[in-house]
């Protein structure tokens, strides 16, 4: 049987737990006689001024400690797996799915279906409500939890079955108003496929999801990734650039219609469709404190104006950086590459010892539908950079990367790159402030 409790990975120095004796390799088995299933429950019973912490020594030696404490304090501990029990997978079968058009023999982490709603408030992914059980929503009200990202797609029952492949899927949309009425926060989504929930579906659902407001904060319109790995899926189609500005001439109808009403613009377009669309992207305000930059919603406008400020401090003390000519090359994708371009073209105007080359890889892996730069691999990147006069080093930013290491999707690491390529990489962090520090050389 598995063995009740979560083992403490560590805790911190002069934090209350290492104060009582807690250490790596304790087991947390209860706090105030109930038992912890995951972080959820862990955050919410520490809050009070006075708890009682059942612990189990490496010996077995069970200790109840009496803690008493300021209202909310942390108790400093790290736990294995992030106190978090079996990630739960998605039972869907979308259309849209991105992992379902991914090659074979990657590696196995690639193909896990994620649809937890614990990861929605921990890391901002986003849930279908498909795999939630009434406990989960209870929970959820409970604890007061917020705000939870929600992949709507439509607001139509039978379409939302069809394109999630569930039987379920419109009648969890019901769970929306449960936490709706609770007054928990949420965030919306809507992968948009062609000739499939647009149009008059999309219409639809926009009306019926600004109900929600104010408590559903924003409204992403993504468009739905096409790899070339489609064989045997739903036959779907890349939009054009009259079905982009079809797209946003519907986001701006409703922003001017709800702004008045809530002072949110809500419904929000991705960055993809302005750049289809060929037109300019919305100012910074327009973005509601860009609450949805993981969907690419803002994340340009937010680089570029970052970058404006940047510049203009570094061009007032110019004087202070290297006037050793300075020679690089920056990588991006497809998307953001006429940007990226334009960015790196305003520094050597004001550094004539830069010299800048821009390189837009082209998604050969994925296929070229693929235009972000967070689904480049190294070998792409090896490829169509082999041979280049590419300076003395290279930028890469750091979405191409696994979270928290030196590893490309395909599992190339920079190293490998730079051997292959027999040149300095720099992974270069999202801001437009560390973009300009790390063309200047700044630490």
């Amino acid at each position: 049987m598995k063995k009740k409790g979560h083992i403490v990975k560590n805790t911190a120095g002069n934090g209350i737990a290492q104060e009582m004796g807690i250490e790596a390799g304790d087991r947390l088995l209860q706090i105030n006689g109930e038992e912890i299933t995951d972080i959820f429950d862990y955050q919410y019973l520490i809050q009070d001024e006075y708890i009682e912490v059942l612990v189990e020594k490496a010996d077995g030696e069970e200790w109840l400690l009496e803690i008493d404490k300021e209202y909310g304090e942390d108790l400093g501990i790290e736990f294995e797996n992030g106190l978090m029990d079996e990630y739960r997978s998605c039972h869907n079968k979308c259309i849209f799915c991105f992992i379902d058009q991914m090659p074979k023999g990657m590696r196995e982490t690639l193909y896990f279906k994620d649809d937890d709603s614990r990861l929605s408030f921990l890391q901002g992914n986003y849930v279908t409500l498909t795999n939630m059980s009434d406990h989960d929503i209870d929970r959820i009200i409970k604890y007061h939890l917020s705000p939870i990202n929600i992949s709507f797609q439509t607001t139509n029952p039978e379409l939302r079955c069809r394109m999630l492949n569930n039987r379920f899927a419109g009648e969890s949309l019901k769970k929306a108003d449960r936490l709706y009425e609770a007054g928990i926060a949420m965030n919306g989504q809507i992968v948009l496929c062609k000739g499939v929930n647009d149009k008059e579906e999309l219409e639809r659902t926009v009306s019926d999801l600004a109900d929600y407001l104010p408590v559903l904060e924003s409204v992403s319109i993504v468009p739905v990734g096409l790899s070339r790995y489609r064989e045997g899926l739903y036959p779907l189609e890349p939009f054009t650039k009259e079905d982009a500005k079809e797209v946003l001439a519907l986001v701006r109808r409703w922003q001017e219609k709800l702004y008045p009403l809530y002072g949110l613009h809500f419904i929000h377009a991705s960055d993809e469709w302005y750049i289809l669309a060929e037109e300019e992207l919305p100012e910074e305000d327009r973005y509601d404190g860009y609450l949805q930059l993981e969907n690419g919603v803002g994340m340009l406008r937010l680089l570029q104006d970052e970058f404006k400020e940047a510049l203009e401090e570094a061009a007032e003390g110019g004087k202070e950086h290297s006037m050793e000519k300075s020679v690089l090359s920056l990588v991006t994708g497809k998307l953001a590459y006429p940007y990226i371009l334009s960015m790196a073209e305003q520094m050597m105007e004001i550094f004539d010892f830069l010299q800048i080359r821009v390189f837009g890889i082209t998604n050969e892996f994925f296929g070229e539908r693929i235009t972000v730069s967070g689904l480049l691999t190294g070998q792409d990147i090896e490829r169509q950079l082999k041979g280049k006069a590419l300076g003395n080093r290279i930028l890469l930013p750091e979405n191409v990367l696994r979270s928290g290491e030196r590893v490309f999707l395909d599992d190339m690491t920079v190293e490998e790159l730079e051997k292959a390529l027999q040149v300095r990489v720099d992974i270069v962090k999202s801001s437009g402030r560390d973009f300009v520090n790390a063309i200047l050389g700044n630490s």
